[in-house]
C-alpha cells in the first residue's frame, strides 16, 4: 500500500486531513486563497445583492423582516447589529438553548438582548436534546449533535410559524475556514446543503436510534425535524450567510459586539486555545474541539491561529508555537461534567474517544492519546 503524506497549509496551518479542503500549487489551502480573493474583490456588487435581498423581504405590515440566530457571541451579535443599525431592518433574534450553558454565555446573551433586540429563546425538549447529543457523541463523535440539528430545524420551524421568509446566518465556515467551495459565489443555500455539509448526512441515523428507545414520540421530535417542502414553499424561505456579502472578520465582529452589544470575555484563558472571546456559550464545545483534534489532528488553537494569520495579525511561526502549546488539550477540568451529562462511566466515555481517535496520527500513552506528528512538519502514514 502506498503511503500518504499529511501536510499543512504553507500560509496558515490548516491540515490536509480537514474534510473537503483543497490546496493550490503553492500549498495554500482554499481558506487562504479566499483570503487573497477577498482583498482584491469589488464588494460593490455583493452589497447591491444584499440591499436587493433585504428590500425584497422588508415587511410592509410591521412584521419582522428576518431572523438572525444568535448565542450572545460576537458573530450573531454583529450580524443583528449591522442589519438593524446599518440597513434599517427589524430582525428577530433567536437562540436555541444549548445543554450545559456557561455563565458567561448566559450573561452575554442577556447583554445582547438588553442592548435592544426582540428575541425568542427556544428550549427544545431537553430529554430529546440530551439523548440526541449522547447518541451524536457515540455514533458520530459529535458531542452536541442534537443542538446542532436544532439550531437549524427549530429556527426554521419558528420562521415558518411566524411567516418570516429570510434567515441570516453568520459565516459559511466551509468558505472562510477551509472546506467545500461550492457555495462561494452563491448568495443563498438550501436545506439539502445543511443536511449534507453541516449535519454530515447523519441525522437520520441518530433519529432511528432514538426512536428505538421507545420513550420518545414523533411529537417529541417536532423541533428537531426539518419542515416539509410544502411548508418551506408556502413561506418562501431563503437562507443566506452574511459572510457572502462583505469580508468576514471575526475580530471586527468581536469589537462591534463588545462596544454595542455588551459582549464580555473570559477573565481566564482557555485550556485549548489562546483566545478568550469566542465559543463561550456552552461546556460541550471543548469536547467537540478535542474530538476534532483526535479525528483530524488539529484542534481549536489551529483554527483560531489560522483566523489570525489570514487577518494579518500573526505570523505562521507565532501560530505554530501556539498550536504546539494548546492543541493537544484533553478536557480534564470538564470530565466529571461530561460523565454526569452523558450518564457514562469514565471507561465508557474514553471508549468513545478511542473509537474516533485516528490511529494513524495518534498513539495512546498513559491513557491519553498523543500525536505521532509534529505540527507543521509533513508526516507519512
Amino acid at each position: 500500500m502506498s503511503k500518504k503524506t499529511i501536510f499543512w497549509c504553507k500560509n496558515c496551518l490548516n491540515m490536509s486531513t480537514r474534510p473537503r479542503i483543497t490546496f493550490d500549487s503553492r500549498g495554500w489551502c482554499n481558506a487562504c486563497q479566499w483570503m487573497e480573493e477577498k482583498q482584491v474583490m469589488d464588494w460593490t456588487s455583493r452589497d447591491k445583492e444584499l440591499e436587493e435581498l433585504l428590500a425584497k423581504h422588508k415587511s410592509k405590515t410591521g412584521n419582522f423582516d428576518c431572523i438572525v440566530p444568535v448565542s450572545g457571541g460576537k458573530d450573531g451579535s454583529y450580524v443583528a447589529y449591522t442589519l438593524k443599525h446599518k440597513y434599517g431592518m427589524n430582525p428577530l433574534a433567536i437562540t436555541v438553548r444549548p445543554a450545559l450553558s456557561l455563565q458567561i454565555g448566559d450573561q452575554n446573551l442577556s447583554n445582547f438582548i438588553h442592548s435592544g433586540y426582540n428575541h425568542i429563546h427556544l428550549t427544545p425538549n431537553p430529554k430529546v436534546l440530551d439523548r440526541l447529543n449522547k447518541y451524536g457523541f457515540i455514533e458520530k463523535g459529535f458531542p452536541y449533535y442534537g443542538w446542532l440539528i436544532a439550531i437549524m430545524t427549530a429556527v426554521i420551524k419558528t420562521a415558518t410559524n411566524f411567516k418570516i421568509p429570510l434567515l441570516v446566518y453568520g459565516e459559511d465556515g466551509e468558505i472562510e475556514y477551509g472546506g467545500s467551495t461550492e457555495s462561494k459565489n452563491k448568495p443563498l443555500y438550501d436545506i439539502n446543503y445543511m443536511k449534507r455539509v453541516y449535519l454530515e448526512g447523519g441525522h437520520d441515523k441518530v433519529f432511528e436510534r432514538i426512536m428505538k428507545d421507545g420513550d420518545i414520540s414523533e411529537a417529541d421530535l417536532s423541533f428537531f425535524r426539518f419542515p416539509t417542502d410544502d411548508e418551506i414553499s408556502e413561506v418562501g424561505l431563503s437562507f443566506t450567510h452574511w459572510s457572502y456579502f462583505e469580508p468576514w472578520d471575526s475580530y471586527r465582529n468581536y469589537v462591534v459586539a463588545k462596544e454595542h452589544c455588551g459582549l464580555i470575555e473570559k477573565d481566564e484563558g482557555n485550556l485549548d486555545t489562546f483566545t478568550n472571546f469566542s465559543q463561550n456559550d456552552q461546556a460541550l464545545y471543548a469536547l467537540h474541539a478535542y474530538l476534532m483534534y483526535l479525528k483530524f489532528g488539529f484542534g481549536r488553537a489551529t483554527q483560531d491561529a489560522g483566523i489570525e494569520i489570514r487577518r494579518g495579525s500573526m505570523t505562521r511561526d507565532q501560530a505554530l508555537n501556539l498550536v504546539k502549546m494548546y492543541d493537544n488539550a484533553y478536557p480534564y477540568d470538564l470530565i466529571d461534567t461530561y460523565l454526569k451529562y452523558y450518564n457514562m462511566s469514565k471507561e465508557e466515555f474514553d471508549a468513545v474517544l478511542d473509537n474516533y481517535a485516528n490511529k494513524e496520527l495518534f498513539e495512546k500513552i498513559d491513557g491519553v492519546w498523543q500525536p505521532k506528528f509534529s505540527p507543521g512538519e509533513d508526516f507519512s502514514i
